[in-house]
């Protein structure tokens, strides 16, 4: 999932393109992007959109982005789009892990009343400082919670703190890296608000590649191929990998524990990332199965 894109609940006419596109996932958006006075409007048409199949069958990560639970859209919300096909609700705001657990309970009974067989997971964002201090313990709630995604301008915006300011960006993504990692799933980067700046949609996207993440948000579809770009394993990665577990399986025949390639000492923790490297260029196409 290098490239999630956002889409209006209310903007089915995108629709048809976002499931086109070459983004891994689409999110299908009834919060930030919804006015309140729309909220009904996008619910029914986000439904009806699942409810028809295409959406599941385009071969997507499908997400829907649900109101929070502070808000008396959320169960109503949750009822409509847990649907067959639909991999993760994304949920704003978490306050607790009790606040997680009942989210949860939420989604199994719209499983139950929609006929969904698979369960859907959980993916949380962290946007405010109770839940940025506490994501480990969010992380951590329950099975059904996949992955942390970073929201840094619900986080910063209301604190007066600037969303370029290197220095913030980096603690709050290693923080959330760290607690995602705690926890054994994923860490997910947020949006990057200006459209017009494809370098500092970049220079984000490299820095959460560089500590850890799996993929980036996209609020236009121009920002997809940066992503896709980014969180692609370089040819040097893949190539080093490939050393490493070769040399993995020389030493394993010889009783060696640990081994250096290219100057580099290796031991466990290094194959796993190169396993983990390899795995995701295969998954790609970039290697043969």
């Amino acid at each position: 999932m290098r490239s999630k894109l956002f889409v209006p609940g209310t903007r089915p006419e995108l629709f048809v393109k976002a499931l086109g596109s070459e983004a891994d996932a689409i999110c299908l958006d009834l919060e930030d992007a919804v006015t309140p006075s729309r909220k009904g409007e996008a619910r029914s048409v986000v439904r009806k959109l699942l409810q028809d199949g295409s959406a599941g069958g385009s071969g997507k990560t499908l997400i829907v982005r649900v109101n929070g639970m502070d808000t008396p859209y959320f169960d109503e919300d949750v009822m409509a789009v847990v649907q067959p096909g639909v991999h993760l609700v994304n949920l704003p705001k978490p306050e607790s892990p009790a606040h997680v657990r009942r989210a949860i309970a939420a989604i199994e009974r719209a499983e139950q009343a929609n006929g969904v067989d698979t369960p859907v997971g959980l993916l949380l964002n962290i946007e405010t400082p109770v839940a940025l201090r506490t994501a480990a313990a969010l992380a951590l709630a329950d099975a059904r919670v996949v992955g942390l995604q970073l929201g840094l301008g619900d986080l910063f915006e209301p604190l007066g703190i600037d969303r370029r300011e290197p220095a913030a960006i980096a603690q709050a993504m290693f923080a959330t890296r760290i607690a995602a990692g705690e926890a054994g799933i994923y860490a997910y980067d947020g949006a990057f608000a200006d459209i017009r700046d494809a370098e500092g949609f970049r220079a984000d996207a490299v820095l959460s590649r560089r500590l850890g993440y799996l993929g980036k948000t996209c609020i236009h579809p121009s920002q997809i191929a940066i992503a896709n770009d980014v969180f692609r394993p370089t040819d040097d990665e893949i190539a080093h990998a490939l050393e490493v577990i070769e040399a993995t399986r020389e030493a394993d025949a010889n009783g060696v524990g640990a081994y250096v390639v290219d100057g580099k000492m290796i031991d466990i923790p290094f194959v796993r990332r190169a396993h983990a490297i390899v795995a995701s260029a295969r998954s790609l196409g970039l290697l043969p199965a």
